[in-house]
């Protein structure tokens, strides 16, 4: 249970940390006071915030008051260059000073301004998928139809977006290990399983462009070569305007259900991939041939 109050505010006042000088406890003592800390355990990990600062801060000189100490410079500073803690500890501190520092000096702590995050684009459904394919299958030419269902494909049953849909020809998608494969160059070269029920529409594609670009086109490095394909499916059968970053999160997005990742991830009490980025460094990815049997995209 929380503690009162009262109790609290008697924790913070017979605060005397051997570890502090007078000043620097004084000090720390009529900050949290000021921050009104909901708990003793709070408080403890305030005080203990505000009394590192403090110790640091004096003997250079600076004086012990709010405004100095607690300023966004100085936290700073401090958070980045005292010796002697680690990773955790600096981010742990700068978190507390700063909620320290927005109570008791506000004037110094404006208010942080949202910034627009990038969100995953929302994934196609089955029949989402089925419809643009419909629409792939009704181009006036063999060729609008190839290339159509080949940008679908690409990007729905292999992830590829942009400059990896540019460059890719026919003889980069192939039968291989037990599955249908394409070779991405450029930037990120990779080989990137095909998801199986796109696979016999990729391969009749890729059959049908040859040595040529499976997206139309004789210039990689022409700009919006998609777009006429997205204009030809354009508006049909109430479907939205097709989006390759779509195409791409619907893929992400099934692949992912067959890994189990969040099964995976709620298991490990994860909601973000930031640390999983930081493990995966450390780890060497399996070859083609297991690459194809995770990924579900053995051929059927």
């Amino acid at each position: 249970m929380r503690a009162e109050p009262p109790a609290v505010d008697g924790y913070i006042a017979r605060w005397r940390p051997w570890s502090a000088s007078p000043r620097a406890a004084a000090f720390d003592r009529d900050v949290i006071t000021a921050v009104r800390p909901g708990g003793q355990e709070r408080a403890k990990n305030l005080l203990w915030a505000a009394a590192k600062l403090a110790d640091w801060a004096l003997p250079l000189g600076l004086e012990a008051v709010p405004e100095v100490l607690l300023h966004p410079s100085v936290a700073e500073r401090f958070t980045r260059c005292a010796p002697g803690l680690s990773p955790v500890a600096r981010r742990t501190l700068r978190t507390n000073l700063r909620f320290i520092g927005r109570r008791v000096v506000p004037q110094l702590y404006p208010q942080d301004m949202p910034l627009p995050r990038e969100r995953a684009k929302q994934p196609y459904s089955p029949a989402q998928i089925a419809g643009y394919l419909a629409l792939a299958d009704a181009q006036p030419t063999t060729g609008r139809r190839m290339r159509a269902a080949g940008l679908i494909c690409l990007g729905a049953g292999a992830g590829l977006i942009r400059g990896d849909l540019r460059d890719v020809c026919g003889a980069d998608v192939a039968c291989r290990s037990g599955g249908v494969v394409v070779t991405v160059r450029g930037a990120r070269p990779r080989t990137v399983p095909v998801l199986a029920r796109y696979q016999s529409r990729l391969l009749a594609a890729a059959r049908f462009a040859g040595n040529s670009l499976i997206c139309g086109g004789t210039d990689p490095g022409r700009r919006n070569l998609t777009n006429p394909l997205i204009i030809a499916l354009d508006g049909g059968g109430g479907l939205p305007r097709l989006d390759t970053s779509r195409l791409r999160a619907t893929w992400l997005a099934e692949v992912a259900d067959l890994l189990g990742l969040a099964t995976f991830m709620r298991a490990a009490g994860i909601s973000c991939s930031q640390r999983l980025g930081d493990l995966l460094a450390g780890l060497e990815p399996a070859g083609e041939a297991s690459a194809v049997r995770l990924l579900g995209a053995r051929r059927p």
